[in-house]
């Protein structure tokens, strides 16, 4: 029996729908391989892959955890931070840079002994912290403050303090020069030039509240804003405007993207990792949601073995809402800390 032409589709159609498949598939074979007891007390923030020492960095409370991705041992601690939150990586000068909010500081490390250089007064509440390549400096992002505060590497000192106008959460550098910032309670983006420190421009992500988490397709422009009301706003960093929302858990408070893949991921304190294909740099699809732990709510990407490493521990009930807290975290069940690693 003859088949009429126009009912087979043609090769490249065929090939086409096999391969959008792929992305797919592989996102959803995403699991907790391994999980490592740290054990400590306090809570955490972020995480940050150091990619040219293979090492895993960790905000705990009063220190950074230095730990091997592999074994999911501590190798090593830099102390006396008071809210420990961000690291950032200087690998032209060998520098390692970490955020605590409750002092106002940066603490300086020396990349290779992992001993401390220096203490860096910054504005309050220092959070988020990032190197950029371009310029070559050092950018904290301070939530309290609503400003930037850009260091020297090299010298270890201030240069400059940018205003924006919002509170800062995760910052991210596109490496021709410009920065952008998630304003959490503008619900909006801030567009950094970093050689002249100052904002040039600022967007919403409507209907996107409070986002957190931001990751960057620096080959196709593209900005992933984590929001607390369970969507992730993808943005045109070149057009400044909002290309579409697509839905993840609850919770969040990490983003990142693996541009070998196409991936971008949001880690949920829900106890998810939300996984989202880029289709194109115009379409978005959830290709899986994770199962992890409650409380996984920051993570890192190690882009040579695609690895996600996220933290938690067991979790108690939450303390007595305040003005300041009117909804606290749960509390920490002390000695319970851990890292969970996901393989694809």
């Amino acid at each position: 029996m003859r088949i009429a032409a126009r009912t087979l589709p043609s090769l490249a159609v065929m090939t086409s729908f096999l391969l959008a498949g792929v992305p797919a598939a592989r996102a959803q074979s995403y699991h907790v391989a391994q999980t490592f007891k740290l054990g400590g007390d306090g809570g955490w923030d972020y995480l940050a892959f150091d990619a040219e020492g293979r090492r895993l960095f960790i905000s705990h409370q009063t220190r950074v955890m230095v730990v091997d991705p592999d074994k999911g041992t501590v190798l090593s601690e830099i102390p006396g931070l008071d809210g420990a939150h961000g690291v950032a990586f200087a690998y032209e000068e060998k520098k390692g840079f970490a955020t605590s909010g409750h002092d106002g500081m940066v603490t300086m490390f020396d990349l290779t002994t992992l001993k401390i250089i220096d203490r860096i007064k910054v504005d309050p509440d220092d959070d988020a912290i990032l190197y950029d390549p371009f310029s070559r400096h050092i950018f904290t992002f301070n939530g309290d403050a609503r400003t930037s505060t850009v260091i020297d590497p090299v010298a270890g000192k201030v240069i400059g303090t940018i205003p924006l106008g919002g509170k800062p959460e995760f910052g991210v550098s596109s490496g021709d020069g410009k920065l952008y910032v998630n304003l959490e309670d503008k619900g909006a983006v801030a567009e950094i030039d970093a050689l002249k420190k100052e904002v040039t421009r600022e967007w919403p992500l409507s209907p996107c509240q409070s986002p957190t988490g931001l990751a960057i397709d620096r080959e196709h422009s593209r900005l992933f804003s984590g929001c607390r009301n369970r969507v992730m706003a993808i943005s045109d960093a070149t057009g400044g405007r909002l290309v579409t929302t697509v839905q993840i858990g609850e919770g969040v408070d990490a983003c990142a993207f693996d541009a070998a893949k196409q991936l971008a991921f949001a880690s949920n304190g829900d106890g998810t990792l939300t996984i989202v294909h880029e289709e194109t740099p115009a379409q978005y699809r959830v290709v899986a949601n994770v199962a992890t732990r409650k409380g996984a709510r920051t993570m890192a990407l190690d882009e040579k073995t695609r690895r996600i490493f996220t933290a938690t521990a067991d979790l108690g009930p939450p303390p007595a809402p305040t003005a300041e807290h009117p909804h606290p975290r749960p509390s920490v069940v002390p000695g319970t800390f851990m890292v969970l690693v996901l393989e694809p």
